[in-house]
This record gives structure tokens, sequence and C-alpha cells, in this order.
């Protein structure tokens, strides 16, 4: 049997971290949020995640810091950023600091899903 994949999701919003955590949920996935970048830092110390679903935008610990820890820190997880700004230089830091993929929001639920697939499957 295999494990589930688990995901981080990381968004200052309350509802879309609770939407996204249901429908990755439904889709079989182990799903754990953070609000902020503080609490994603810290559960990504604790716990081992094969994808971390990014907000850019956050206050205090925004996702460009969290994404510069997880390289920095040698953590094995692929990173999917998410963000409602769609800016190719903040996309193009972001791959280049080593994220996976990049979704600007709104993005379709179908889209997501295959974001994860592909990553979690490399």
């Amino acid at each position: 049997m295999t494990s589930k994949v688990r995901i981080l999701c990381v968004d200052d919003e309350h509802a879309i971290r609770t939407l996204l955590q249901s429908q990755l949920e439904q889709e079989g996935y182990d799903v754990d949020i953070a609000e902020d970048g503080d609490v994603a830092i810290g559960k990504l110390g604790a716990s081992a995640f094969d994808v971390v679903l990014l907000d850019i935008r956050m206050p205090k610990v925004g996702g460009i810091d969290v994404l510069r820890h997880i390289g920095e820190s040698g953590i094995k997880a692929r990173v999917i950023m998410l963000t409602a700004v769609d800016d190719l230089t903040i996309a193009m830091e972001s791959v280049r600091l080593g994220a996976s993929d990049y979704l600007t929001k709104p993005f379709d639920t179908e889209d997501l899903f295959s974001a994860i697939r592909r990553v979690s499957s490399t």
C-alpha cells in the first residue's frame, strides 16, 4: 500500500486554507494548514511534507522567504507557489529559488490537482 501524499497549505486567508484543505482531502491527500510563514516554517521543521502550496504575499514572513528557508534547510518538499498577483518577475524568482510550479489565483481546481500530481511524482 502506498502512503498518501502529504501537503502543507500555507495561506493567510482562512477561507482559501479551509477550501483547499477540504478539496484536497476529498481527493485523498493528507493535508495540514498554516496561516502564515512563521507557522509554516515551524511545521516544516516538525514534519515531512511532499508538497507545499505556498501563498506568496502574507504578513510577517512571506512565501518567498519560506521558499528560501525550504531551499536553505534542504527540505525535500516540492513547492507550488500561489498568488493573486500575476507578476512574471515573482514567478521567475520563485523558480530560481526552487519552486516546482506557480499558479495565479483564482486557479482552476483541476489545474491545481494536475500540478500536485506532476510535482509529487518527480
